[in-house]
């Protein structure tokens, strides 16, 4: 584990963090400051049973149960309870990867210090995630509100002792039985008390995760989207103008400036475009000229939906929660910081977002595999007729698009209501948020496409691109043969589609 501390003090947690925990480079603690907030709202639980009032989550049953009132001597039964009924996912295990930033999300919610929870159980969860010991579990079960209540039962099941946990273990995930972990990190499982089970259930650390996580690869794909629009610029001979800053200047939106930006920094000094300065092409396709004007919204909403779930890992999303004076007076109050919403419509938007790169990128290898544009050989074949070249590069990219094209449909439109009507209109938030890595998958694959054709048609022009591109030409080098006579492309797709998720064009 690296010597760098990420510290949860329920504020700054930030994207940038919980990626380098997630990668293994940073390790978590609590603050000091947090560590205060909590006890104080664990002392407000305490006083409310030793009270003996009724307040709904401490000493109630849940959702349509909400009206029940539970024995003290059953306080404990009655979260354990909620834990293993409500432990009912389905389908694929999640990444542990993402395991480790859902706990570290859940841990930093609970430090905000609303949600009555004792400090130890907070500290098993920052001792396991600094372990690298992520419990087993399964994806679906997420409504998006209420919280992300399977997902998290799965992970409270392992703080009880009562799941299994991967392990990292020189760099290779390993099923290991909660004896194992709990003699690791020499700790006792959690036995819960009142408050506990539904603090730890309730809240948005799944969606926030995937989010957390997507909007990470959506960074580095939207650098790939300038990178390869400026390659095909290059490829087509295609012209510079309208890149030009006064243009940009002219509709002064943020992201459409910092593409248009980009686009020149990567063709600056190139010698195709002073080769046809006199050519008769007045203007290129709109999949060129209004490259900037598609990939700026699209920064411009990666950014905003950064910010918004900068505000969301730093929030107490569970219920009810517990406000608690500087005198010490305290009251709890039922709201319902658990719904996802906002993070779900921000999905559904970045859905439809991947679907738009990907729909301009594939226009744009149409383009370069075009004699009317590229001026080269039908689909860069060798020979034609007898060869075919990168023809299917562009097929397969059409058959992306008709998947992401599926994708792109909304699911905040997929209400279902659930517990007797008691929780009526859920996010379907973890859904979205899933869909989305499916989304930055096919993408990849589709940049990575346009990016091979265009370097391939480069690579048989006799001047010099500009210089960003000609650097990007030396990394697709060293990924993708020449070609020389037809081959299947497969290997070459999944290869540079990895390097850029991996971001390897994000530091030109």
């Amino acid at each position: 584990m690296s010597d760098v501390s990420v510290l949860l003090d329920g504020a700054t947690l930030t994207t940038e963090q919980l990626i380098a925990i997630r990668n293994g480079v940073a390790s978590v603690s609590i603050s000091d400051a947090a560590s205060e907030r909590v006890r104080r709202s664990r002392n407000a639980v305490e006083s409310i049973l030793s009270s003996g009032d009724v307040v709904y989550g401490i000493n109630t049953g849940f959702g349509a149960l909400s009206t029940i009132t539970i024995d003290e001597s059953k306080l404990a039964k009655l979260q354990t309870n909620l834990i293993r009924s409500h432990a009912c996912g389905v389908g694929e295990n999640m990444a542990s990867e993402d395991v480790l930033m859902m706990m570290t999300i859940r841990a930093n919610s609970l430090a905000v210090g609303h949600s009555g929870i004792r400090l130890s159980v907070i500290q098993t969860i920052v001792d396991l995630v600094n372990s690298r010991c992520a419990p087993v579990v399964p994806r679906i079960g997420s409504l998006g509100a209420s919280g992300d209540l399977a997902p998290l039962s799965h992970l409270t099941l392992g703080l009880m002792g009562e799941n299994q946990f991967f392990i990292e273990i020189d760099g290779i995930w390993e099923l290991k039985d909660a004896d194992y972990v709990f003699e690791l990190i020499e700790s006792d499982p959690v036995e819960l008390q009142a408050k506990e089970g539904l603090s730890l259930i309730n809240g948005t650390s799944q969606m926030c995760a995937y989010m957390v996580g997507v909007l990470h690869t959506l960074s580095h794909l939207i650098v790939a989207a300038d990178s390869a629009l400026s390659c095909s610029l290059e490829a087509i001979k295609g012209s510079h103008r309208a890149f030009d800053v006064r243009i940009h200047r002219a509709r002064p939106h943020s992201g459409q400036q910092i593409s248009a930006a980009r686009v020149r920094s990567l063709v600056n000094d190139s010698q195709i475009n002073a080769s046809h300065e006199d050519c008769d092409r007045v203007q290129d396709s709109y999949s060129f000229r209004c490259g900037p004007q598609v990939h700026g919204p699209v920064i411009e909403l990666i950014l905003n939906t950064k910010k918004m779930i900068e505000i969301e890992i730093n929030s107490a999303t569970d219920n009810p929660l517990i406000f608690v004076a500087d005198d010490g007076e305290f009251e709890v109050i039922s709201g319902g910081n658990f719904h996802g919403q906002i993070i779900a419509l921000a999905a559904d938007s970045l859905a439809v977002t991947c679907h738009e790169l990907a729909s301009i990128s594939e226009r744009r290898i149409n383009q370069v595999l075009s004699p009317h544009w590229s001026g080269q050989n039908a689909f860069l074949a060798n020979e034609e007729g007898l060869e075919s070249g990168l023809m299917i590069l562009q097929y397969v990219s059409a058959a992306l698009l008709a998947e992401l094209h599926l994708l792109a449909n909304p699911t905040t439109t997929s209400n279902v209501p659930v517990s007797m009507e008691k929780e009526d209109h859920v996010s379907m938030g973890a859904t979205a948020t899933n869909r989305l890595s499916i989304c930055c998958d096919h993408l990849s694959k589709v940049l990575a496409n346009e990016l091979i054709c265009a370097c391939e048609a480069l690579h048989r022009i006799e001047e010099n691109a500009g210089s960003g591109v000609m650097s990007i030409q030396n990394i697709m080098a060293d990924l993708v043969a020449p070609l020389t006579c037809d081959r299947s492309m497969t290997n070459d797709t999944e290869i540079v589609a990895a390097m850029l998720l991996a971001g390897g064009l994000s530091q030109l």
